[in-house]
This record gives C-alpha cells, sequence and structure tokens, in this order.
C-alpha cells in the first residue's frame, strides 16, 4: 500500500474536479479526484486519505451520508449554500466549508488545516478498516468557513 498520504477530492462536475486536482497538486500534495462517494469507498482499500473535498450535492450518496462512514477530516464544498445546508454542515465537524466557487489560496488553507488534524487514524470504512496519515504542517488559520474567487 502507498504511504504517501492523498487529499481526496470527491465531486461528480468533472470540471470543478480537475480545478481542484490542478490546484491541489500545484502546491505539493499527492491528490486523487472521484466522480462519486462509491468510486472513493472502492479506492479507499487501496488508498488512504489526510482529507476530503466532498461535494454536499450529488447524486447517489450525497456528501454527508459519505461522512457518516468515515473518520477523517472533511472540507465540504457546495453551490447550493441555502439555509438547511449551512445548517448541516455547521453541525457536521467539518474542518471547512468551502461555497463555488472558491479561491485557490482558499482551498489550500483549508486543506492546510485539514492534514494538521489528520495526524491520528482516519479514514474507517463500515469494515473497521483504518488509514492514518500526516503531512508537516506549520501554519493554521481560525477561518471555518471561507468564501473566493474561482479555484
Amino acid at each position: 500500500m502507498n504511504d504517501v498520504p492523498v487529499v481526496a477530492i470527491v465531486d461528480d462536475d468533472d470540471s470543478v474536479r480537475r480545478s481542484l486536482l490542478r490546484v491541489v497538486r500545484s502546491a505539493g500534495y499527492a491528490a486523487e479526484g472521484f466522480g462519486s462517494s462509491r468510486e472513493f469507498l472502492e479506492w479507499l482499500p487501496q488508498g488512504r486519505a489526510a482529507c476530503l473535498l466532498l461535494d454536499v450535492h450529488m447524486s447517489e450518496m450525497n456528501g454527508f451520508d459519505l461522512q457518516d462512514r468515515l473518520a477523517v477530516p472533511i472540507i465540504f464544498i457546495t453551490a447550493h449554500d441555502d439555509a438547511k445546508t449551512q445548517e448541516r454542515i455547521a453541525k457536521s465537524g467539518a474542518v471547512a466549508h468551502l461555497r463555488k466557487p472558491c479561491a485557490e489560496q482558499t482551498v489550500l488553507d483549508a486543506i492546510h488545516r485539514a492534514v494538521r488534524v489528520s495526524d491520528k487514524p482516519l479514514a474507517r470504512q463500515d469494515d473497521g478498516a483504518r488509514s492514518s496519515t500526516r503531512h508537516p504542517a506549520d501554519d493554521e488559520t481560525d477561518a471555518h468557513r471561507e468564501d473566493g474567487g474561482e479555484a
């Protein structure tokens, strides 16, 4: 199994997923993109996720449903920023809540915070499989919800 921590990007919008992969990789992180929660769960036994950039609204299994199956820092991203979604994200314990489109630095700052949280056992599937990761990150900002330009 590969020991490199990975930022997993789960978004059913191909253009958003490609853009986020480019931003994350250009900052020196390993990254994997998945078009659905199911694709991510199929990868998980062979992979290791330091954190997830996770779209809230997807078909089949939405971001909240996937979060319920994992113990990994989550950064929710959404274009549907209605009151009900905001309330559910606020209660979710997510590291950050990003509104699409996201400024590149906003995304990277959120990942930086999430990876710092991930220095304990993570990514647990229903069968109890665990993954732990660590990234040598030094700075942390206090913002929980971020808004910005395009990623």
